[in-house]
């Protein structure tokens, strides 16, 4: 089945047509910059464009969102605008768009392609998928079953949280060389080993295809690897919600 899958991020938004039975885009992505700020408004107005792009006539939209998405609603706005905090989204988007839109946590949505068509598939136990980009979003996976909305780029850490250190965007702000960075990083990861004891971490987001610049710096007994679908797994996965 042929869905358009949208990738919301704090910084751009990109999305594309995906075959949901291969995990396959198809023809080229599209992406355009989130506004500022990115309110409801806003953030629909880049929808249609998106739409529009695509000449998107379907009866199903799948979006990954930089939020807490419980009920239909989006609990949750660390790098939106407030004003989604209580949103309906699930409906207004669905209103806006014309069609049926499914909306889902953005790092949920990464790591249900990944588990799905990336090396997380067929792994049992605990597997836990990180995004580095303008913050750091998190799935978590038991057996193969999602464990929704976990947030772990929020977990305390020095005088604010982690995703302040050890995201892709802190990397880029404080102008940090991969070595450096790395090391918030390492510290970051081996707080979640130490919390879960996971059978595997995989890093997805932006950094994902620079993985062989910073994985000699990382030392952590579990397992840690790149993504398959490096930065279109949110893509992916927001189509495959949707479905």
């Amino acid at each position: 089945m042929e869905v358009l899958g949208i990738d919301v991020g704090g910084t751009g938004i990109k999305g594309n047509i995906v075959d949901t039975d291969t995990g396959a885009l198809i023809g080229e992505k599209f992406k355009i910059k989130t506004p500022t700020p990115a309110t409801p408004e806003a953030i629909i107005e880049c929808l249609k464009q998106m739409v529009e792009q695509f000449k998107w006539h379907g009866k199903k939209i799948g979006i990954g969102f930089p939020s807490v998405i419980k009920n239909g609603y989006s609990l949750t706005a660390s790098n939106i605008d407030p004003a989604f905090i209580n949103y309906h989204i699930n409906h207004e988007f669905s209103l806006a768009l014309g069609c049926d839109v499914k909306v889902v946590n953005d790092a949920d949505a990464a790591g249900i392609a990944e588990i799905t068509y990336g090396k997380g598939k067929g792994v049992n136990g605990l597997v836990i998928f990180i995004t580095l980009g303008t913050g750091i979003g998190s799935a978590v996976f038991y057996n193969g079953q999602l464990l929704g909305n976990t947030e772990l780029g929020h977990l305390k850490y020095k005088k604010s949280i982690f995703e302040k250190y050890a995201s892709n965007s802190a990397r880029e702000l404080k102008h940090l060389g991969w070595k450096k960075w790395a090391k918030e990083l390492n510290v970051y990861l081996n707080h979640l080993d130490l919390l879960l004891s996971p059978q595997l971490i995989l890093i997805g987001g932006g950094v994902s295809k620079f993985f062989d610049q910073y994985t000699q710096y990382l030392d952590v007994k579990t397992k840690v690897d790149n993504a398959a679908l490096f930065n279109d797994a949110g893509i992916v996965g927001a189509a495959m919600a949707a479905v």
